[in-house]
């Protein structure tokens, strides 16, 4: 049974409606991911067997006449660095094969489990999730599904792919510095970066705490709100959370436009990139009305902070392995994590006591405007293997550019959704930024859904993969 084209809410309505069982649901994705998984490198651990069991007990639940949640039976995956129990935590490292298996699942994996979902695998990433790209040394790049020899962006590369080539319709992810909204771009599907404190972290390997997001991969707005809603709940446990109760968007998706105002970002976000992914953002402003230009003051200095706190903060988690085992580490990595366990704390002082000063700027635009659009990347997924990039009359490092417009962004804890427009450059899509104020996702969902409506942004399964 083909079913990689249907959304999460299509196969848990057929579930719902007895004319699908979970277990031909998550069978059907079980052999998608073995006969292309070879192709796109997303997966790098299933637990076929743990899966198959949940959906035989729903299925028995369903039989019974008892109530289902509202992602019933729709397979998802994960970041390899959320906890799944029974699966050692690897973080897209070697090192950590040290551990035991997961005792309990990360609270995001059991909130969607809790609404029906069921988790068939752990997915493909940057080593600690320090990377743009996912071209992982151990477990091999991530490879995307739009053209194959390109880049799926990273960390969350593979939870990216997994949604753009049709293996399940719902991945996790984590964005620290654009981990979520830089592998929605390349791959062309929705990726949502909630509030800072949103979602509870609890269960997994995170990179700097005082940076990191978790959030998911979709292929249509309302499968993105639902993982949403799924993922939520107050959790003690997750000193970086701040529960301010239940965050209910869906009611939001039919409200189009009504009462939004939108600008365009000027300034910064014009500049660094290629022509396509501008082009992909003023067709987005223009179909949300976004006449306005507006700019982020010290977007740049904003970035250059995060950049600091992000190697000193990050480095420190690994102290202990870079002086015991630093071989075992991705080059590219250790070499990044040892320039930052050099980074001087009054260097970090002063990042820290910038982004103070720079939120309260930032936050003086959300007085006149809901709504902010940027592009997400500089430009389409690269090749693999690429290291500079061509962009704005300007050659620069590739991996590190692949942050100039979310850095700015992710560094004071803004929500974005990444919306994805096919299709930008040849047949590669872009991704635009949709950011709000604090605690604002209901609004970035009703313009989300306004955008998808009009056919401006949307998430097919990647044509090679149909």
């Amino acid at each position: 049974m083909s079913l990689h084209t249907l959304s999460a809410s299509e196969i848990a309505g057929r579930i719902k409606a007895g004319t699908l069982s979970a277990r031909q649901a998550v069978e059907a994705a079980l052999a998608r991911v073995e006969a292309h998984n070879p192709a796109v490198n997303a997966f790098t651990e299933m637990v076929s067997e743990r899966a198959l069991a949940q959906a035989d007990g729903l299925d028995a639940a369903i039989s019974r006449g008892e109530t289902v949640g509202p992602l019933a039976g729709v397979p998802f995956a994960v970041k390899n660095l959320f906890d799944v129990l029974g699966v050692v935590t690897l973080a897209g490292s070697i090192i950590e094969r040290r551990r035991a298996p997961a005792a309990v699942d990360a609270f995001g994996v059991a909130g969607l489990q809790a609404a029906g979902a069921i988790c068939v695998g752990c997915l493909n990433m940057d080593e600690y999730a320090y990377g743009f790209t996912t071209e992982n040394t151990h477990y091999g790049p991530c490879r995307n599904p739009h053209d194959l020899a390109r880049i799926t962006g990273g960390s969350s590369g593979g939870s990216g792919a997994a949604v753009a080539a049709g293996l399940v319709p719902i991945t996790l992810g984590t964005d620290t510095n654009g981990s979520i909204r830089v592998p929605a771009g390349l791959n062309g599907v929705w990726g949502l970066k909630p509030t800072y404190g949103r979602l509870s972290r609890t269960g997994g390997v995170m990179f700097v705490p005082s940076l990191d997001h978790v959030g998911p991969f979709a292929r249509s707005v309302v499968d993105l709100a639902l993982a949403y809603e799924a993922m939520q709940g107050e959790d003690e446990e997750d000193p970086g959370q701040h529960w301010r109760g239940e965050d209910r968007v869906m009611d939001r998706l039919g409200f189009g436009l009504a009462g939004l105002r939108v600008a365009r970002l000027g300034g910064h976000f014009e500049r660094h990139g290629v022509a396509a992914v501008q082009q992909a953002t003023d067709r987005v402003a223009e179909a949300l009305g976004a006449t306005a230009r507006v700019a982020i003051e010290d977007a740049a200095a904003g970035r250059a902070a995060a950049f600091l706190i992000t190697a000193a903060e990050g480095a420190n988690q690994h102290a202990a392995d870079l002086r015991t085992r630093p071989d075992d580490f991705e080059p590219l990595t250790r070499d990044r994590l040892l320039a930052g366990m050099l980074v001087p704390a009054q260097w970090v002082i002063h990042a820290q006591r910038l982004r103070s000063q720079y939120r309260a700027k930032v936050a003086a635009l959300f007085e006149d405007w809901d709504i902010l659009v940027a592009p997400a990347t500089p430009s389409p997924a690269t090749l693999i293997g690429q290291d500079l990039l061509e962009a704005d009359g300007q050659t620069v490092p590739l991996r590190p550019s692949f942050g100039v417009y979310t850095q700015p962004i992710s560094f004071i804890g803004l929500p974005v959704i990444a919306a994805p427009v096919q299709n930008a450059h040849g047949s590669l899509p872009a991704g635009v930024q949709l950011i709000a104020a604090p605690w604002a996702e209901a609004k970035l969902f009703q313009a989300a859904a306004h955008l998808e409506r009009a056919g401006i942004c949307a998430a097919p399964v990647a044509p090679g993969f149909v």
